[in-house]
């Protein structure tokens, strides 16, 4: 699989403004009055945990936009496994831009790795099985694509990115249509033809009824293992199967060897601990 990538026009901005609100009015008044102008300085961006790296590109443009001739070789990019001591860039050029840039950069260099560290545990918890981990909307606001970026660094999948780019029926839509089946058929009759519909379900009856409707994809929430062994059975690969609900890397391997196809988590975006990383050995 080829290595994620990030189109700089999705978080130039964010990077900018993540930066002026750390400048503020005055800009880093520490760093101007004591590092001169003229200093240069080398440094390292290392791991302090074990994890996966998302966000450099992110960190070397927070440096970059407070000075242009600042220098950063990548050692180990984005989707790569660190572990703790390791080094991941090293950073040198002109110390006023390095020292100002350096917590922005971090911030979202942290962050990100945390995101495809969480996601890396439980795709490595599933790898035996044919189901993947993916990603939901439960993103922070303004981060969406930059978090599911980090889901997929961390060997996970990504989930719709928005309310228009595919029909996910939830529980509150069927009980506005008055049932899984009515909902699927007003869904259909309302999309486009390249537009793929799936349903939250929660019991095998609605499943069956989802099915019936030709529904592409089910979402069978808070199902057991045995339950969710009973929905592969009943679908026999006539819609994808994803489950949702519990998941974490102790939880997933049971789940996943099922048979289903996804697992969906929503904290792997919205409550990841961040990975460790700091800027070390300036010099």
């Amino acid at each position: 699989m080829a290595n994620p990538t990030l189109p700089a026009i999705l978080y130039e901005p964010i990077v900018r403004a993540a930066l002026a609100e750390d400048l503020g009015r005055a800009g880093d008044i520490t760093t101007d009055a004591i590092v001169p102008a003229s200093h240069r300085l080398t440094a390292t961006i290392g791991a302090r945990q074990a994890g996966a790296v998302a966000g450099l590109d992110l960190a070397i443009m927070a440096f970059r936009l407070l000075d242009p001739t600042i220098q950063v070789d990548i050692m180990l990019p984005d989707a790569s496994r660190v572990r703790p001591g390791d080094a991941i860039a090293r950073i040198s050029g002109p110390g006023r831009g390095i020292l100002s840039g350096e917590r922005v950069a971090l911030n979202f260099l942290g962050h990100l790795s945390g995101v495809a560290s969480a996601t890396a545990g439980i795709a490595d918890a599933i790898a035996h099985t044919k189901a993947r981990i993916t990603c939901t909307r439960k993103t922070m606001p303004g981060m969406r694509a930059l978090q599911k970026y980090a889901v997929r660094c961390g060997g996970g999948a990504n989930h719709r990115f928005g309310l228009d780019d595919a029909v996910l029926i939830k529980d509150n839509h069927v009980a506005v249509a008055g049932g899984v089946r009515a909902a699927i058929e007003r869904a259909r009759a309302a999309v486009g033809h390249l537009v793929k519909i799936e349903v939250e379900v929660d019991t095998l009856a609605q499943l069956d009824e989802a099915l019936a409707a030709k529904a592409e994809a089910v979402l069978l929430d808070n199902m057991g293992p045995d339950t969710l062994r009973e929905a592969v059975a009943m679908t026999k690969g006539r819609a994808v199967l994803e489950a949702s609900g519990r998941i974490t890397p102790e939880t997933a391997p049971a789940i996943a060897e099922t048979g289903v196809d996804l697992l969906s988590a929503g904290w792997l975006t919205h409550s990841s601990r961040v990975l460790d990383v700091g800027l070390d050995h300036v010099g």
